[in-house]
């Protein structure tokens, strides 16, 4: 065998293991999910935990430190499952008409009235989730006693001033 026929059949015998191992590491891998979720996101959905989907992470986050009572705790979980079942179908329709706009934007082309009318379908639907989250944080403020709201309004207050400070801090011009 000339060296020239030697050099191209080590080419491609090196080439070939390449491909063989690079596709065995890529079959090893684990499935990765759909572009713009990460892990941490899906860790908290899996446990029910994400904005507007669960009362016990909104009343949890909204009334730690408020010294609830057993009572008043199971009140906001009972609360936030009935937040949660009465809006799955909003939420799952939402997502629904949210996959539909990515589709129609995967084109060749851009179709201006598909997306104008997803979009618009979508700002319907996420107008009933608002509503609901507004009634799910009036039912949750009922369950606090006069004291309690007083806390959380000052709370409120803190957070407030403690983010308009870094906006602030971040929108300021660095000195040299």
């Amino acid at each position: 065998m000339n060296r020239l026929g030697m050099i191209k059949t080590l080419t491609i015998a090196s080439l070939s293991v390449l491909v063989l191992a690079v596709s065995i590491a890529l079959a090893q891998t684990p499935q990765t999910t759909q572009p713009g979720n990460n892990e941490k996101s899906q860790d908290w959905q899996a446990k029910g935990r994400h904005w507007g989907g669960h009362g016990e992470h909104m009343g949890g986050m909204m009334f730690r430190g408020l010294n609830l009572t057993d009572d008043q705790k199971a009140k906001v979980k009972q609360i936030g499952d009935s937040f949660r079942a009465r809006t799955e179908s909003l939420r799952q329709e939402l997502k629904a008409k949210r996959q539909e706009l990515r589709q129609a934007n995967q084109g060749e082309t851009f179709n201006e009235a598909l997306a104008t009318q997803k979009l618009q379908e979508s700002a319907s639907l996420e107008a009933k989730l608002m509503g609901e989250r507004f009634k799910l944080r009036q039912e949750m403020l009922s369950v606090l006693t006069t004291e309690q709201k007083a806390q959380l309004e000052q709370k409120r207050a803190e957070f407030k001033s403690r983010w308009g400070d870094r906006l602030n801090k971040r929108n300021q011009p660095e000195e040299e």
